[in-house]
């Protein structure tokens, strides 16, 4: 297992460092023999995650373009880490989000890294879970902003503190939210393109009310805002939603509680990604999160474990 990547080092080393410890994590394996060094970002959390979730053309990169500027303004260091949709043929991305976020190269308290989704379905790649536990100990502030398939990426929960789920007026997006389990993914919702005037503002007012049908499932009722990217109108209304949600966290242990639930599906996830529902049954009766204290260590030992027992096909 790979040992000579260190979150010392790492920071030494400024962006090179980062992108070379971000490539070690994107190889193949690469979360299993990185388990040292994610071991050590996962004790050491600097930064807030932020996830930006929402459907293609609501607005997520332009916003994420504004959180950027407005992290370096107020003198947070910032990461993105952008997840591009991939060919179903090929696996490939264009990674476009990279392209379209406006960043100074030379500022080394800013760091934007694009993935390709691969074949999940549920906004986010393999390797983004273990990026952004290293970012979130490197930086600030983490933007975590999904594929935006729709409707099935809850992935998004796996790693954000807070969830922030764009909609666009007029476009339907509000009535998603009476389908079941869209209500529950968000903390934030930020109704976008609020300079359309009339439009977001029904688009607001349809969100409160489908939210409210959710109401009884968490003590936290999402906070619902309009907001326009291109002239940052509604912005200070998104930082109050996200630092209340934050300090809702803080409170009786939440984060912790909400972290650890991470965890444990990121164990769950790995396990079954690779050896199948037969290989999480198997592993379940071995695993008891006492042979190792964190998830990676714990998916290290599962590949271990499993591979000599199963055929991983």
């Amino acid at each position: 297992m790979a040992t000579d990547l260190t979150l010392d080092a790492i920071r030494d080393a400024g962006k090179a460092g980062v992108a070379r410890a971000l490539a070690a994590v994107e190889r193949r394996d690469g979360a299993i023999r990185q388990a040292a060094l994610l071991d050590a970002a996962l004790r050491d959390p600097k930064g807030l995650v932020l996830g930006l979730t929402g459907p293609p053309g609501v607005g997520k990169s332009t916003l994420t373009n504004v959180l950027i500027a407005d992290a370096r303004a107020r003198g947070r260091s910032v990461a993105v880490i952008a997840v591009d949709p991939s060919s179903r043929r090929t696996m490939g991305a264009l990674l476009g989000d990279r392209t379209r976020l406006r960043t100074n190269p030379d500022d080394d308290q800013v760091f934007v890294r694009s993935f390709a989704a691969r074949d999940r379905l549920g906004g986010l790649s393999d390797s983004a879970i273990a990026a952004t536990v290293l970012m979130r100990a490197l930086f600030d502030l983490v933007i975590v902003e999904t594929v935006g398939i729709g409707q099935s990426e809850a992935d998004i929960a796996l790693v954000a503190d807070t969830v922030v789920l764009c909609v666009q007026p007029g476009s339907g997006d509000s009535l998603q939210f009476m389908k079941a389990g869209v209500m529950e993914l968000p903390d934030v919702v930020a109704v976008t393109k609020a300079d359309l005037g009339a439009p977001a503002k029904r688009a607001r007012a349809d969100v409160e009310g489908a939210l409210s049908l959710a109401a009884e499932f968490s003590d936290w009722h999402p906070r619902v805002l309009t907001l326009s990217a291109t002239t940052a109108s509604g912005l200070e209304a998104l930082h109050a939603a996200v630092d209340e949600h934050q300090a809702w966290l803080a409170e009786e242990g939440r984060l912790a509680h909400r972290r650890r639930e991470q965890e444990e599906a990121w164990v769950v996830d790995a396990v079954r990604d690779r050896f199948g529902t037969a290989g999480l049954a198997l592993w379940s009766t071995i695993d008891r999160g006492a042979a190792a204290a964190s998830p990676f260590r714990r998916i290290a030992e599962a590949s271990a474990t499993l591979g000599s027992k199963l055929d991983p096909g």
